[in-house]
């Protein structure tokens, strides 16, 4: 199926890695133009030259989004270089374990910077590029919103509100055409996956564990899966789909897991 992305610009946020490089790559792969966003030039160069080594095409942009400022940079970034903007999928953040118990105001509040102030910094400096474009957002989300996860209130309560924000751009942005959405995602195993579950006391029991309470295949979704559901929804074949929370998750939130033991 032809998605209709082809040459459309789209900005991916922490593009350079696990779920981030599986959406660029399909974009690419499509025919559009990624955008790849992150705090690391090296790894945004890798990615950038095995893309276009491939005849395809991307652009990087080097930012730190927890910095308020650098949003608007980037965004000017890619206008200056391209002069529009098709879509975003605000995709960066971190699981940083900001608890309740042992957590405290200012790391609470820098979490919020890493996982959902930048998501609304970012959709508003591309709002007036994708009234133009008639574009699309996809935001990405997390199971934790939804089932907790203990010790990690920052992230639990970004991704609430990620999925409120997705619901709540949907309406004010349906004047324009602009349809947002979100793919919510349980268990992927990706760089940050395995730097967490490797600090664990038994890695291997804890994965094993995790695997089998996924009903579908009893495995991880992979970062390909999450991009074919991002790509969906950016693409004008969704075209009357908005404020939806699409779980790619093998049945991990909503499914009786008993089905799998």
């Amino acid at each position: 199926m032809d998605l209709q992305l082809k040459d459309r610009v789209v900005i991916v946020t922490g593009g350079a890695k696990g779920i981030g490089e599986g959406i660029v790559r399909q974009l690419a792969n499509e025919g559009a133009i990624p955008v790849i966003v992150g705090r690391n030039e090296a790894d945004n160069n890798r990615l950038l030259a095995d893309i276009t080594a491939g005849g395809l095409h991307a652009f990087q942009v080097v930012a730190e989004l927890t910095d308020p400022k650098q949003a608007e940079l980037t965004v000017n970034k890619v206008v200056e270089k391209f002069g529009r903007i098709d879509g975003l999928i605000n995709n960066a953040g971190v699981n940083d374990g900001v608890g309740l118990e042992h957590g405290s105001y200012d790391a609470f509040v820098s979490s919020l910077h890493k996982n959902v102030i930048h998501y609304y910094l970012m959709a508003q400096h591309c709002l007036p590029w994708l009234k133009k474009s008639k574009g699309a957002i996809v935001n990405i989300g997390s199971k934790v919103a939804e089932t907790g996860q203990g010790g990690t209130s920052a992230y639990a309560a970004s991704n609430g509100a990620r999925n409120a924000l997705t619901r709540e751009w949907a309406v004010e942005l349906l004047p324009y055409s602009i349809r947002v959405n979100a793919v919510i995602v349980a268990e992927c195993y990706t760089p940050l996956y395995e730097t967490w579950i490797n600090s664990l006391p038994d890695p291997e029991k804890k994965l094993q564990d995790t695997l089998a309470k996924i009903p579908l295949e009893n495995r991880m979704t992979t970062a390909g899966e999450i991009a074919n559901a991002v790509l969906f929804l950016l693409s004008p074949r969704s075209s009357h789909t908005t404020g939806q929370l699409m779980y790619v998750d093998g049945g991990y939130v909503h499914l009786d897991r008993s089905v799998s033991a």
